[in-house]
């Protein structure tokens, strides 16, 4: 287990690496080593940062390719030994329901500023999401793929191309 450096005492808090900044009117060098890193990696939540005894090596995004393989692999299993079996033995609107009611609760510590349950229901909506793929036949590669051909792109222009009235909304 990787535990991220000790803090700098004198660096202030909300500083930036190589950045100066001034400090009762004096300039200050940050050291790189006064932002919290775990596998070299920023942390972004203060709160993470000083509760960070959790190993990071490894997690990666493959894990949500490797729990695509896993719902599908559980598609037909026993409803009673499998959760992702007994949520695709309910239906697509049960599927997508339970996404709706995970969704909600990610939105709620978000706004709550619960950074360490937000991480929490963030893993439910991403695996509740990757439930929903599965009952619809839509394989992550393909959203990898979609991304992979927005990226570059502003999100405003890529919203007004797209086609019908969704693009012409306002507001998001």
């Amino acid at each position: 287990m990787t535990k991220p450096p000790k803090r700098d005492a004198k660096a202030p808090k909300n500083t930036v690496p190589g950045k100066k900044t001034a400090i009762g009117g004096k300039a200050l060098a940050v050291e790189k080593s006064a932002i919290p890193r775990v596998e070299g990696r920023r942390v972004v939540s203060k709160k993470l940062a000083k509760t960070a005894a959790f190993d990071m090596s490894g997690a990666t995004a493959d894990v949500l390719d490797r729990l695509f393989e896993v719902v599908t692999s559980r598609r037909n299993a026993d409803p009673n030994i499998s959760h992702s079996a007994r949520l695709l033995s309910r239906g697509t609107a049960k599927v997508a329901q339970k996404f709706g009611e995970e969704a909600v609760e990610c939105l709620i510590e978000a706004v709550m500023g619960n950074s360490s349950k937000l991480i929490g229901e963030s893993a439910d909506v991403l695996y509740h999401l990757i439930v929903l793929w599965v009952d619809a036949g839509v394989n992550p590669g393909e959203v990898w793929s979609e991304l992979q051909r927005r990226e570059g792109t502003s999100g405003i222009a890529e919203k007004a191309a797209r086609p019908g009235p969704i693009a012409n909304r306002s507001g998001g």
